[in-house]
């Protein structure tokens, strides 16, 4: 993957939070794709209690932050519900993407929406996140952790992705949390490099320094 310097820019379901699919920017039981080779294609999201897909508004601001760095990366969501911030990247030219899911129902209809689109370069995992971080684990560019609201599922997620070997050398690692958490417990060697809110949410992209 070639690297911009990103300091100078040119759900315990996995589902997230408390809001349902209806009720978010991607549109009642859709999600919109925003950008890239898909753009505006809508995809239907399955209904799942607390499914909470990443709006428009904020999906918007992140790819933008990540827009020179997608190109061939090799990408993880360690919390896919809807599978959407995984799907923007591979829109956006990403090499593959994994997506972690524990409802089952959840990813089923993610791999559904791959095969519409499909995309082949992807893989779906109808695991607990945090048992499949557990293990040792191949290095990723690009990490995308957005955990259901309020279990607490945060910090040792964070936890694994570096101990695990989950992260390369220099990954680009996007949190998005409720706000009332603030900072996130993050290594040492992780640099926020963007941070924004909106509404109850907060969201924030980490550079992992090379050790």
């Amino acid at each position: 993957m070639v690297r911009r310097n990103p300091k100078n820019p040119a759900k315990q379901t996995h589902s997230r939070g408390n809001q349902p699919a209806s009720n978010t920017g991607g549109g009642s039981g859709f999600v919109r794709i925003i950008s890239g080779k898909w753009r505006g294609r809508k995809l239907p999201v399955k209904n799942v209690e607390g499914l909470r897909p990443t709006t428009d508004r904020v999906k918007e601001t992140v790819f933008n932050w990540l827009a020179a760095d997608l190109h061939q990366a090799k990408c993880l969501d360690v919390f896919a519900g809807s599978g959407g911030l995984g799907l923007e990247a591979l829109s956006r030219q990403a090499d593959h993407v994994t997506l972690l899911e524990l409802d089952k129902g959840a990813a089923a209809q993610i791999n559904q929406n791959l095969a519409t689109l499909k995309a082949d370069n992807a893989t779906v995992h109808n695991t607990d996140a945090l048992q499949y971080l557990s293990q040792p684990g191949q290095p990723f560019d690009v990490v995308f952790i957005d955990p259901p609201f309020r279990k607490e599922l945060l910090s040792d997620a964070l936890a694994k992705l570096e101990h695990n070997g989950w992260l390369n050398k220099n990954a680009l690692i996007y949190i998005e949390a409720e706000k009332e958490l603030g900072l996130p417990d993050v290594p040492a060697h992780w640099d926020m490099i963007k941070e924004k809110h909106a509404g109850q949410v907060s969201f924030r992209l980490y550079l992992r320094e090379e050790k």
